[in-house]
C-alpha cells in the first residue's frame, strides 16, 4: 500500500483542492491522477458554501473513474442534504439547504448519474489503521456493527423515496463533538472496537471549534482524545486552510 491522503469539507473551493492535490503529486495540470499506488480519501462535504461545488464533484468523480482502487469518497452531511433537497424540493430539506449555504448552480448541475452516485456513497471506510468518517459522531453505531453493515444500511435508506429515511441520515451526520468531551477517548475506543482501526479520522467539525482559536490560525490537523482521534477540517469556508493530510 502507498501513502494515504485525506481531505474533507472542500465546500466548493475547487482551486484549493486542485492546488493541494497537485502539490502532493496526486494530480497533473490536466486533472489526471498521478498518485500511483497512493490512496486518496475524501471525507465528504464537497459542495455548498463555496464558489464551485459542482466543479468539485466533477473533479472527484473523474479521479474516481481514473483510479477506482485509489480514490475514495465518503458521504458527508452536505451530500445527504444535496440529495434530499433534489428529491424533496418542497420539504424541510429546502429550508435547511438554504441555511447551510446551498447554491442553486450546484443543484442545477446535478445529472441523473450524479444522483445515483450520491445515493451509493459509503458512510465510512478503513484505510490501514485508520477508521475514516465524515462526522465526529457515534451515530454510525446505530446503522450497524461493522463498516460493511453501516454502508449497506445507509445505501438502503438513500436508495428509496422515503423522506423520513433520508432526513434521518442527514440529521445523524450533522451531529458532532462526541469525542471532544472528558470521556472522548472512551467513546472513541467504543467506535474503534466496533468498526476496527486504531484511530478515527474525521472532518465536519472545524478544528478552530475544537481548540478555540480563529480558523485563520489553523495550520495543521489536530490529534485528541488520547491520540485516538484526528480532526482534519481546517475550516476553509470559515477563513481557514483546506488541509490535505498524509496519514502516518
Amino acid at each position: 500500500m502507498g501513502s494515504i491522503y485525506v481531505v474533507s469539507d472542500v465546500h466548493g473551493h475547487l482551486a484549493d483542492l486542485r492546488h493541494n492535490l497537485t502539490h502532493a503529486g496526486l494530480l497533473d495540470d490536466g486533472d489526471r491522477w498521478t498518485g500511483g499506488d497512493a490512496e486518496l480519501w475524501v471525507l465528504g462535504d464537497l459542495i455548498d458554501r463555496g464558489p464551485d461545488g459542482i466543479g468539485v464533484v466533477r473533479l472527484v468523480r473523474s479521479l474516481q473513474q481514473q483510479a477506482p482502487e485509489h480514490v475514495h469518497m465518503l458521504l458527508g452531511n452536505h451530500e445527504s442534504l444535496m440529495l434530499g433537497y433534489h428529491l424533496f424540493p418542497d420539504s424541510r430539506f429546502a429550508e435547511v439547504w438554504v441555511i447551510n449555504g446551498g447554491h442553486q448552480q450546484d443543484q442545477e448541475g446535478l445529472t441523473d448519474d450524479d444522483v445515483t452516485w450520491l445515493r451509493t456513497l459509503p458512510a465510512m471506510g478503513l484505510a490501514g489503521d485508520n477508521l475514516l468518517v465524515h462526522s465526529d459522531t457515534t451515530g454510525y453505531l446505530s446503522w450497524g456493527s461493522s463498516v460493511e453493515e453501516v454502508n449497506a444500511t445507509v445505501a438502503d435508506r438513500l436508495a428509496g423515496e422515503d423522506f423520513d429515511a433520508h432526513f434521518d441520515v442527514f440529521a445523524a451526520l450533522t451531529h458532532r463533538y462526541d469525542f471532544a468531551g472528558p470521556d472522548g477517548a472512551d467513546v472513541a475506543r467504543k467506535m474503534l472496537g466496533a468498526f476496527g482501526g486504531n484511530r478515527i479520522v474525521h472532518g465536519h467539525s472545524i478544528i478552530s471549534t475544537l481548540i478555540d482559536v480563529p480558523s485563520s490560525e489553523v495550520e495543521a490537523p489536530i490529534v485528541y482524545a488520547d491520540e485516538r482521534v484526528v480532526a482534519i477540517d481546517g475550516g476553509r469556508y470559515d477563513g481557514g486552510p483546506l488541509l490535505l493530510v498524509r496519514l502516518a
